[in-house]
C-alpha cells in the first residue's frame, strides 16, 4: 500500500467529504480517457481515480480503510523495530545486515570539563513610552481612588444630613447637632447643615461665635436672594448679641435689601438701633415696617416690639404715640407689669404725679421689681 487512495486523489488523511469529492471531480475531467484519444496511460489513471472515490466517498468503506491504513503502519514501525536490534551476521531475505552503531565507551563529561561563558547582566532600561504608559496607570488609578471616595463621602454626608434632620424636627438638639457636624466632615460645604447647625448653636446653645462662623460659611454657598437674606438676618442677630453693632446693622441692612418682604430682620434691626445705636427714629421707622408686614400676613401684632416702639416714642417725646402703642400691649395683657412701669414713667414725664404713682403701684402688684423703686422715690 505505498500508494494510497488519499495520495491519488491528491489530498489528506483528515480531508473532509466535500474536499474529497471537488479533487474528484477537478481529476476525472483531468484524465478522462475521450480527452486523450483513448490513451491507455490516463485510462488507468482514471480508473485509479475512480476506485479512490468510491472507497472514501463511503464513510463506512472509507473507515475501513482508514483501519487497514493504520494497521498496515504500525506493522512496518515493528518491523523497522525490529530489524535495527538484529544481530550482526542475521540475514533478512538472504541480505545481510548492516553494522551497528559504535557503543559510547565514555560517560559524559563533569562539570570540571564543561566551558561555561558568564552571561552579562542586563540593566532593565525604560523608555519614554514605558514612563508614560507607568504614569498614566498611577493616574488612573489616583483618578479611580478619588472618585471612590468622593462618591463614599457624598453618600455618607446624605445619610448623615437626613438623620439630622430627622432629630431636628423631634428637637433631639444634641443629635442634630452631632450628625449635621459628621455631615460636614464629608462635605464641608452642606449649606444646609451649616444653617442648622448654626441655628441649634445660636438659639440652642447660646454660642454666637461659633453660630456666627457657619452663616458666613453657609452664606458663601448660596445663591438664593431670599435664603441668603434669612442667613443674613441671623448673622446679624449673633453680631448684635457679641456686641457688634456696626457689623450687625450692615448685615441686617444687607438682608433687608436682597428681600425687603423679612419682617424679622426689619424688627431686628429695629431693636439694634434702639438699644444699642440709639437711633431713635431710625428704630421706630424699622419697628412699623415690621409690625405693618406682620399684620399684613395675618400675625398677631407683637407686644414686644410694640412695647419697644413705645420706648423709642418716649425717647424722643412723642407721649401720645407711645402711650398708644403701650395700650394696644395693655388690651392683649392687661397684667404686663412693665408696661404699667412705663406708662407710670411716661405720666411722670407729662407732670401727672397721681397717675404715674398709680401706674407703680400696679407695676408692683404684678410683681415687676421696678415699679418698687420708682414708687418709693416718687410717691412718698
Amino acid at each position: 500500500m505505498s500508494h494510497t487512495h488519499y495520495q491519488t486523489l491528491g489530498v489528506s488523511s483528515t480531508a473532509t467529504a466535500q474536499e474529497i469529492k471537488l479533487a474528484y471531480k477537478q481529476l476525472a475531467i483531468q484524465f478522462h480517457p475521450d480527452k486523450h484519444g483513448g490513451s491507455t496511460r490516463f485510462e488507468e489513471q482514471f480508473k485509479a481515480v475512480n476506485a479512490a472515490y468510491r472507497i472514501l466517498s463511503d464513510p463506512a468503506r472509507r473507515a475501513a480503510y482508514d483501519h487497514q491504513l493504520r494497521t498496515a503502519a504500525a506493522r512496518a514501525e515493528e518491523a523497522r523495530r525490529q530489524q535495527q536490534y538484529r544481530a550482526q551476521g542475521q540475514y533478512v531475505y538472504g541480505v545481510p545486515m548492516p553494522p551497528p552503531a559504535p557503543l559510547r565507551t565514555r560517560p559524559p563529561a563533569g562539570s570540571t570539563e564543561r566551558h561555561y561563558q558568564k552571561m552579562p547582566k542586563r540593566r532593565a532600561s525604560f523608555t519614554r513610552r514605558d514612563y508614560l504608559l507607568t504614569a498614566g496607570l498611577f493616574a488612573l488609578l489616583l483618578l479611580f481612588i478619588l472618585a471612590v471616595k468622593v462618591t463614599m463621602d457624598r453618600v455618607t454626608a446624605t445619610s448623615n444630613y437626613e438623620n439630622g434632620l430627622r432629630a431636628y424636627v423631634s428637637r433631639q438638639w444634641s443629635t442634630a447637632h452631632g450628625f449635621f457636624s459628621e455631615t460636614l466632615k464629608f462635605k464641608p460645604t452642606d449649606k444646609n447643615a451649616l444653617r442648622h447647625r448654626a441655628e441649634i448653636e445660636q438659639l440652642i446653645y447660646r454660642n454666637y461665635k461659633a453660630a456666627q462662623l457657619d452663616y458666613k460659611a453657609a452664606l458663601r454657598e448660596t445663591d438664593s436672594r431670599k435664603a441668603a437674606a434669612v442667613l443674613l438676618y441671623r448673622l446679624g442677630q449673633c453680631q448684635a448679641a457679641l456686641a457688634q453693632k456696626d457689623s450687625a446693622q450692615r448685615s441686617l441692612t444687607h438682608a433687608l435689601a436682597l428681600d425687603s418682604t423679612l419682617s424679622a430682620a426689619w424688627l431686628a434691626r429695629g431693636e439694634l438701633r434702639l438699644f444699642e445705636l440709639l437711633q431713635f427714629g431710625g428704630a421706630i421707622n424699622d419697628l412699623s415696617v415690621g409690625l405693618r408686614q406682620r399684620e399684613a400676613a395675618g400675625q398677631l401684632q407683637s407686644s414686644k416690639y410694640l412695647t419697644y416702639r413705645g420706648l423709642a416714642f418716649y425717647k424722643l417725646r412723642e407721649f401720645g404715640a407711645a402711650r398708644e402703642d403701650y395700650r394696644q400691649v395693655l388690651l392683649q395683657n392687661p397684667k404686663n407689669g412693665q408696661v404699667h412701669f412705663l406708662l407710670g414713667r411716661l405720666a411722670q414725664q407729662e407732670g401727672n404725679t397721681a397717675a404715674a404713682c398709680e401706674f407703680f403701684r400696679r407695676a408692683v402688684q404684678l410683681g415687676y421689681l421696678y415699679g418698687g423703686e420708682a414708687l418709693k422715690q416718687n410717691c412718698q
